[in-house]
């Protein structure tokens, strides 16, 4: 289902709490409204859907990805980057990592490791600061 974008600050300024296997339809949710909304946006945590859960989606070189609980456990290459968001004004600076390994879990909440570099890196990093109450 299509969500509603949430623009509350106060909300998307709280920590997310970790995702469970309930959770599974909120990750649908988040993929539907990512297409719906695909044209000005790569990528979507829980909060943007007014769901205060460790879940995020984005465009993993064309095909949608979904992450439970993402953690960053490995970073490097320090940068500064210029990005916008659907749920604020504006662009505004973030300090970002050209390389990172993220521990995660997959929809069967199965513990994986994945590594990624770039653009889809920056994108990640992005949508775990929304995880963690982080407004760019």
């Amino acid at each position: 289902m299509i969500r509603e974008i949430m623009r509350d600050e106060a909300f998307l300024a709280k920590k997310a709490e970790p995702a469970v296997p309930e959770d599974l339809p909120v990750a649908q949710d988040l993929l539907d409204t990512l297409a719906a909304h695909k044209d000005g946006c790569v990528g979507m945590a829980a909060n943007m859907i007014g769901v205060n859960k460790r879940i995020i989606v984005f465009d993993n070189e064309g095909a949608y990805m979904v992450m439970f609980n993402p953690e960053i456990v490995k970073k490097s290459g320090p940068y500064q980057a210029e990005e916008g968001c659907l749920s604020l004004s504006g662009i505004r600076t973030a300090k970002r990592w050209k390389s990172i390994k993220i521990q995660y879990q997959n929809e069967k909440f199965q513990t994986r490791f994945k590594s990624f570099t770039g653009w889809t890196a920056q994108i990640i990093q992005h949508e775990i600061d929304h995880c963690e109450g982080i407004l760019i």
